[in-house]
């Protein structure tokens, strides 16, 4: 018996051993992987109008623990700066542009942000450590119920999900300081220029499905007109649904 009990504390021993060097190896990558997109954001300035991230955007980036938000066979992928397969052919967006569209919102710790396109949660994640409310839409009903239950599970609790069609974006809850579009539209939803603020900002990516699209900053001043400004190819999922 007492053979059994030591047998059962090395074998616990050693899994919570194995376990903190687990946490410690997705800390160390986690950072790494800031650490290079703060690279990516040097070389693409001239496109991106800055050479540097809002320090609260990168502390967002290492503080949200990608893994979580990639299925089981990708978790030891989880930091390469790239976008990973999470299932219904549909992609968790590449790091360094998650960091990029964040950061061009430009936004503070008060703002209510719109969300179309939830995918795994990951992108509502990293909002969600930078503002007051997130609300986010997913047009694909397996993913959008699985991200509101993981978000909650990782206390997210500022974030509000739903499943629908984000074109139209979410008029109850309008107006937004704030819209991100993380799938390609062929033009830019006039449901979502309606539904930011004045003085608000979107990012959006538009072009033709499954080729290189521009990621277009939009930007309503407070008289209510509307400017865009390209910055640089992308390529993204397309936006689905029945508009």
């Amino acid at each position: 018996m007492k053979q059994l009990f030591i047998g059962l504390l090395l074998l616990i021993t050693a899994s919570a051993s194995a376990w903190a060097e687990d946490k410690d190896a997705l800390f160390e990558a986690r950072h790494r992987m800031v650490d290079g997109i703060v690279g990516n954001v040097v070389e693409t300035a001239s496109q991106l109008g800055r050479d540097r991230l809002n320090p609260r955007v990168l502390d967002a980036l290492r503080s949200v623990k990608r893994h979580e938000f990639v299925p089981p066979e990708n978790r030891k992928r989880a930091y390469k700066n790239r976008p990973l397969p999470i299932g219904h052919g549909q992609t968790i967006s590449q790091p360094y542009m998650v960091a990029i569209m964040t950061d061009l919102l430009d936004l503070d710790s008060g703002d209510k942000v719109l969300e179309v396109g939830t995918g795994s949660g990951y992108q509502a994640a990293i909002l969600a450590e930078l503002v007051e409310r997130v609300y986010t839409i997913e047009i694909i009903t397996p993913l959008g119920k699985e991200a509101g239950k993981r978000l909650k599970k990782l206390h997210y609790d500022n974030v509000e999900t739903q499943v629908g069609d984000g074109y139209y974006g979410w008029r109850e809850q309008a107006p937004f300081d704030a819209i991100i579009v993380t799938a390609a539209a062929s033009h830019i939803p006039p449901p979502l220029i309606r539904q930011l603020k004045p003085g608000g900002r979107m990012v959006v990516p538009v072009g033709s499905r499954f080729m290189t699209q521009e990621l277009l900053l939009v930007e309503k001043n407070t008289a209510g007109d509307v400017t865009t400004r390209q910055l640089l190819p992308v390529i993204f999922v397309p936006l689905t649904g029945g508009h």
